[in-house]
């Protein structure tokens, strides 16, 4: 009775007020006979009406934005994934594809689409929310900077830092000395030009630095500080430098530029006495909160926007007022790594794109048209690398670093990646840089750039060391050493069980590796020790519950499935375990019908699922992540597909090939260690059939009496499934179990898959 008024009232209002507005819109018409009623001018009825309307909307300020930031978004994360997969920064990729749009080959090749895409009036919107993004960015960079590094290892740091500053600084003068008369903008004097030179060539990129230390595992070694350290101080001066050059640029001469620095002076004392002691404050009210309210979120964005204005309005730039607003946030590792996930998704990857794209449609590299010219870039690389990876190696000698370590500090400092481009940017919209040295510029950043990876692999050849698996752990073949890769902590505590129920009575010559893999562009300097104590806390102490002693191993990576494989090749292991859990059959047929999702499907569904055209099985039983473990491990590895296991008391073990003789050795590690009780399906009669098998059960029977049973049902009862802990089977085997369309599939336990 309810629903059926409910209906009558629905209709009554929206049919009722829907007449009424007919009825003024109807008499409306007739106020229009004392108006001038302009029509459109296509003249062509309504298709034609209609495409002028289109043709205006795509034309509207706001359309051509939207489709700007669309096509640079994807050009952007595209060229980003190409060059992290051949192992470069991904922001190289992110620089390129800004070139790639700009007049250098989208601009040359199809200039009409081009200036349809970019028209000139357009860039102003373009340049203001890149800025945007910049300083954002910038933000996030104050905030990264752990100063308590500078206290702790300052001596040393600070030396090879200014020293890595002042070379290169005075070579990028030098440099300004031999190009000003062909390169100077008009009306530019040497004094400005010159320092924008130095500041240009020592520069270093202190996030992409961060970044290649954490991938390279040389975070937590003596060499890793001293570099992380030298690159907070190298970044903290650098832009005090550059404050201070923008000053005597905009200023026109030295003495006119105190003004403008005492000014900057005043400002800084302020933001380190007034401003951040009110942020502490905060912080330490807020810090141990796992999120933070609005209004503490929206005094932090004012401190930041009054800080980028204050600095803008002095003369020294907004991006200093950003990097020092970032710089005094409240030393506390939860609030900054909260505050950064806040800011940095937007700041990365939707803002930040648009400046890489609005510098490369001021970079022209068809300017670069003339040997002699391609010459003076060259030069130019050549100043900027002897200056700052030389200066920086041979600092770091001086002060008792080995040549090894020297030189990779060197290569390190010798990246300037995005940093650079700012600097850059700067330089241009104050006029000091003409386009052609801009151009000359920017290649010379991604030169350097570039060539930090390979530098580095060149000098561990040289040195006949390597960074990573070595280092943190010496091969010892006279043990059984299993390696854990884990990423959510339930799983890693499941898999470091399986691992100790296979080794718990030959603790002496066994060992367990337990890893955790973060993407490197989600790691922070100033957070890594807490995220990595956060994230083996749980494994820890279940390995204590165990009494059984792990080695860790804690790295940022750009690609995890590659890295697993390298460090389980690399680290001479006897066996690898992963476990994916649901990741593995996510969004495919398998994980609908297995169980292994949160959906239970009847099994009349699962025989149907089975024999359609999309069944998982038709290429390969993992997503794409496993596959690419599979392919490049070179190594027997298990994969658990988790369902809480909680002990490994009871295993049944499927044998469908002689293929599958390689399991019994499991089957004997699981009794001798665990004293697990072993159930082997053997439908196709391989364990009474095949010599190998045969003779290897028959062998642990004599031993083991009481822990091997044997069935030769096809068909298995859910009891009997649910008294077992874990499904132990072979790769083909698990491939054959599930071609087989078997219904008891969807009550299986924890599995084991291996592969030998």
């Amino acid at each position: 009775m309810k629903n059926y008024k409910n209906t009558i009232f629905y209709l009554v209002v929206t049919g009722g007020f829907t007449a009424l507005m007919y009825w003024i819109i109807t008499k409306g018409k007739h106020l229009e006979v004392a108006k001038t009623i302009e029509t459109p001018a296509s003249g062509n009825g309504s298709w034609g009406d209609f495409l002028s309307s289109m043709q205006h909307n795509f034309q509207d300020p706001l359309a051509i934005l939207l489709a700007q930031i669309i096509t640079i978004i994807l050009v952007a994360r595209v060229f980003g994934w190409i060059f992290k997969k051949i192992g470069q920064p991904s922001v190289i990729g992110e620089i390129i594809a800004g070139i790639v749009l700009g007049p250098s080959l989208l601009g040359m090749y199809f200039p009409e689409f081009s200036a349809a895409l970019f028209p000139v009036e357009s860039l102003g919107n373009l340049k203001f929310l890149s800025q945007i993004g910049l300083i954002l960015f910038m933000f996030v960079i104050g905030m990264e900077l752990d100063l308590k590094v500078l206290k702790n290892k300052a001596n040393e740091a600070v030396v090879i830092s200014h020293a890595s500053i002042v070379i290169p600084f005075a070579l990028g003068i030098g440099l300004a000395y031999f190009v000003y008369n062909r390169f100077a903008p008009e009306g530019v004097k040497f004094l400005a030009f010159s320092l924008f030179m130095g500041i240009a060539l020592s520069i270093t990129a202190f996030p992409v630095l961060a970044r290649i230390v954490q991938e390279r595992g040389i975070h937590k070694t003596k060499l890793g500080a001293i570099v992380i350290t030298c690159a907070a101080a190298d970044d903290i001066t650098a832009w005090c430098i550059l404050a201070v050059v923008i000053a005597i640029v905009k200023a026109g001469t030295f003495v006119s530029s105190l003004y403008i620095i005492l000014l900057a002076v005043i400002y800084v004392l302020a933001m380190i006495y007034i401003v951040k002691p009110f942020l502490k404050r905060i912080g330490d009210l807020y810090g141990s909160k796992d999120t933070i309210i609005k209004p503490v979120v929206a005094i932090f964005f004012l401190v930041l926007i009054i800080s980028s204005y204050a600095t803008e309005v002095i003369g020294i730039h907004a991006l200093f007022g950003a990097f020092m607003a970032g710089a005094i946030m409240p030393d506390v590792p939860k609030f900054r790594t909260i505050f950064i996930e806040k800011v940095e998704d937007v700041a990365l990857i939707l803002l930040l794109p648009l400046f890489f794209v609005f510098t490369g449609l001021k970079t022209e590299i068809g300017l670069i048209n003339d040997p002699y010219l391609w010459k003076v870039t060259g030069f130019i690389i050549l100043v900027a690398v002897v200056g700052k990876f030389l200066g920086s190696a041979l600092a770091a000698k001086f002060v008792g670093q080995t040549w090894r370590d020297s030189l990779t500090i060197g290569a390190l400092m010798n990246t300037r990646g995005l940093m650079e481009l700012i600097v850059l940017n700067i330089g241009l919209e104050l006029k000091v840089l003409t386009p052609e040295v801009f151009t000359m510029m920017v290649i010379m950043a991604l030169v350097t750039t570039f060539m930090t990876g390979p530098a580095l692999d060149l000098i561990n050849y040289i040195f006949k060391t390597k960074d990573g698996v070595e280092i943190l752990e010496p091969t010892n073949h006279n043990k059984y050493r299993v390696l854990i890769s884990f990423g959510n902590n339930e799983k890693g505590k499941s898999l470091l069980r399986l691992a100790n129920s296979l080794i718990k009575k030959q603790k002496n010559t066994s060992s367990i590796t337990v890893m955790h893999l973060s993407l490197s562009d989600e790691m922070h300097t100033f957070n890594m020790d807490d995220k990595e104590k956060n994230s083996f806390y749980p494994i820890v102490e279940e390995s204590q519950l165990l009494k059984q002693d792990i080695t860790t191993i804690f790295k940022a990576t750009m690609d995890i499935e590659t890295e697993i494989a390298d460090v389980a090749n690399q680290g001479d292991y006897d066996l690898l375990l992963i476990g994916l859990g649901k990741s593995i059959f996510e969004g495919t047929i398998l994980g609908k019908v297995i169980g292994f999702t949160t959906r239970i499907i009847n099994p009349d569904r699962l025989i149907d699922k089975f024999t359609g055209k999309e069944g998982l099985f038709e290429n390969s039983p993992f997503d794409e992540r496993t596959r690419q473990i599979i392919s490049k491990t070179k190594m027997p590895i298990g994969i658990l597909i988790d369902k809480d296991l909680q002990q490994v008391k009871h295993v049944f073990i499927p044998i469908f090939s002689p293929e599958d003789s390689f399991v019994i050795d499991y089957i004997q590690k699981l009794i001798y260690n665990n004293n697990t009780k072993i159930v082997i399906l053997d439908v196709n009669g391989y364990v009474t059939t095949n010599f190998v098998i045969k003779s290897a059960i028959d062998s642990l029977e004599q031993k083991y009496p009481n822990n091997i049973g044997l069935i030769t049902d096809k068909t298995i009862k859910k009891e009997f499934l649910d008294q077992q802990d874990l499904m132990l089977i072979s790769l083909e085997s698990w491939k054959q179990l599930v071609d087989s369309r078997s219904i008891w599939l969807s009550d299986v336990p924890s599995v084991l898959i291996l592969k030998q």
